[in-house]
């Protein structure tokens, strides 16, 4: 599965932000105590096991800093990597490996993480014809970092914003009156405009379900913190006319009696509000 790709822009803007933020006015330690014109060598260590990710990333935020840096890559993208391996080399301006280091690392680290805890779900389940989704539970202003790195975890990356994926869910349903209100709602108010976006409606219980059915015009009925059993009879009664997908009290040790229900997709907002970061250090040699 191919890795999604953010726009350049968004890296670009999130570099700019990032050492805006860390280096602002000067590195006055590195401007104090490092000829401008020296250049160093550094080898990105990995002090932890899981799946890297992140190395694009980083590449650009080198290569931002000094057009002229040199890497040589070990590892990519989705790599498995244990402690002790280096995941690649760099020779740049010290100025530049100094100021850039902090924002790398910490990018990594935490993208390593999403994608290691991502591929963990994806182990138990890989068996299975199920597929993992992301939330939009996420870190705000670094959400395509985080979808990234599910990505390249072989996650799949659900919505990424409110604008690119109707999703009707209880409180659209509370405000709307019922459920067909809202899903007949959506359908005039995509018809009126002549969109086609997918839709998604979430139902909490089987008279949910039945009305959804009754009512159609959707693209995949969301059950929300169903039990097991109750899961399997509501995968049952879609009966294959819908997409179907689950979410709520999902976790490393659930995951897989919930897939072997039937259901299409699984959506697990631990993948990016629940997770460790991967130990990496950048050192200079």
């Amino acid at each position: 599965m191919p890795h999604y790709q953010p726009e350049s822009a968004l890296i670009d803007d999130l570099i700019q932000r990032g050492l805006a933020e860390d280096v602002g006015s000067g590195d006055i330690t590195t401007l104090a105590c490092i000829d401008p014109e020296s250049r160093s060598r550094a080898r990105l260590l990995v002090k932890d096991v899981g799946i890297l990710a992140g190395v694009k990333l980083a590449e650009a935020i080198f290569r931002k800093l000094d057009p002229e840096a040199v890497f040589e890559f070990r590892h990519q993208d989705g790599d498995e990597v244990h402690v002790g391996d280096v995941a690649f080399t760099l020779t740049c301006r010290t100025h530049a490996l100094l100021m850039g280091e902090r924002l790398a690392l910490n990018a990594m680290q935490r993208m390593s993480g999403i994608a290691t805890l991502t591929n963990r779900f994806l182990f138990e389940v890989e068996d299975l014809p199920v597929k993992l989704l992301d939330t939009r539970k996420t870190t705000p202003g670094i959400r395509f970092l985080e979808k990234w790195a599910v990505s390249i975890g072989g996650g799949y990356n659900y919505r990424h914003g409110l604008y690119d994926w109707f999703m009707i869910k209880d409180n659209h349903i509370t405000a709307s009156g019922s459920v067909s209100a809202a899903i007949e709602r959506v359908a005039a108010w995509q018809a009126a405009r002549n969109t086609h976006l997918p839709v998604t409606v979430e139902v909490r219980n089987l008279p949910e379900l039945v009305e959804v059915l009754d009512t159609g015009q959707v693209t995949r009925i969301m059950f929300d913190n169903f039990e097991v059993p109750l899961l399997r009879q509501a995968v049952r009664l879609t009966n294959g006319r819908f997409e179907t997908e689950a979410s709520g009290g999902v976790n490393l040790r659930t995951v897989r009696r919930i897939a072997r229900t039937g259901v299409d997709y699984i959506s697990i907002g631990a993948l990016t509000h629940s997770v460790q970061s991967l130990d990496l250090s950048l050192k200079i040699y």
